[in-house]
């Protein structure tokens, strides 16, 4: 019978722990309950001028998000394009505060990393997102429509470096570089390799301190691997992400499309490229219409003129021409943010 009774106890007992293991410890593991988002205030009009350049940008506030137990939040203040649903949205800061201020020239300096054009009004959107931790969703604000003057100045954007055998292995050589506009760890850029081969590399500096190569030839880069060989001398567009440590190579020949070419939007007029001014040029006769800059006679890639201010984006809409006429049409590839020019003769 004692035994029986110390059976009993022991079972009890194992039942009580094994209870008390089902108890959540809300202190080591807390149960994460959304009950509220930021709240959002910005500016609806912001102008932005060289004149005051030093001046502050304030207005951007939010209330603080409730994730249903104290943690520490981080916000993320964000913009895009108007209509763009975020879907290339760019961080202009982020803390642990309510609020956030920018300096003229340094919002400025953000708007035309993000790619609006400078001398410009564009409409974009901005949000706050707030977040905990990885393994917890992101709350999100409010959205604020708001309009942007910006003034153009020139960024100094981040780049690396491209010595190769075209061009004497010099990595100081400014005038072959890939540019991270939107300064992200994805650098693009444009070369010219005269030889039917040749050899090249990425560096971080206008030295060789540090390298980036291909060993393998897999498309991976590799910290002071193998030269990167290419077959055929043309223009080649690079791309090197850092962040992936991945890169890409595309031969492109250009040309000059629209319904204001001799064959409209069926098929290019190909352009000319002068190694000596680093552009491609073509003259023709246009009509009143549109054309647009395009790569290997496919759309793949493309440039149109958001603007319309002489600056192309990737995609962009299509460029006006007023008046029929003799036109000479000049497209430089070969700066951080692509630039064309459109002059009757």
């Amino acid at each position: 019978m004692k035994i029986m009774k110390n059976k009993i106890l022991i079972i009890l007992t194992m039942g009580m722990f094994l209870a008390s293991c089902l108890v959540p410890d809300e202190e080591k593991d807390p149960v994460v309950m959304l009950k509220g988002g930021p709240s959002l205030t910005a500016p609806g009009t912001i102008t932005l001028t060289e004149e005051n350049a030093d001046q502050n940008i304030t207005g951007f506030t939010w209330t603080a998000s409730d994730f249903g137990y104290p943690a520490g939040v981080t916000y993320t203040l964000q913009v895009d394009a108007a209509g763009n649903n975020f879907e290339n949205a760019f961080s202009l800061l982020t803390t642990n505060g309510l609020s956030a201020s920018f300096k003229v020239s340094d919002l400025n300096n953000k708007m035309l990393t993000f790619g609006l054009p400078g001398d410009w009004t564009s409409s974009v959107e901005f949000r706050v997102m707030s977040s905990v931790s990885e393994y917890v969703d992101p709350q999100v604000s409010n959205v604020i429509p708001s309009s942007i003057t910006t003034y153009d100045v020139v960024v100094d954007y981040p780049k690396l470096y491209v010595p190769g055998s075209y061009q004497g292995w010099d990595p100081s050589n400014v005038n072959t570089v890939v540019y991270s506009v939107k300064n992200n760890g994805v650098y693009q850029g444009y070369v010219w390799f005269p030889d039917e081969t040749t050899k090249f590399k990425f560096t971080p500096a206008p030295n060789w301190d540090s390298d980036w190569g291909d060993t393998g030839a897999d498309g991976t880069l590799d910290v002071k691997g193998t030269d990167i060989e290419v077959t055929g001398s043309g223009y080649y567009r690079l791309i090197a992400n850092t962040n992936t440590l991945t890169y890409s190579v595309l031969r492109t020949d250009w040309g000059l499309i629209g319904d204001a070419t001799p064959n409209g939007w069926d098929s290019d007029q190909n352009m000319t490229y002068d190694p000596e001014a680093r552009v491609w040029k073509i003259t023709l006769p246009l009509t009143a219409g549109k054309i647009k800059f395009r790569a290997n006679d496919a759309w793949d890639l493309n440039y149109g003129d958001n603007g319309p201010d002489g600056k192309l984006e990737e995609g962009g809409a299509d460029i006006t021409i007023d008046a029929a006429g003799n036109y000479t049409v000049t497209l430089n590839l070969s700066v951080a943010v692509p630039t064309y020019t459109v002059v009757k003769n």
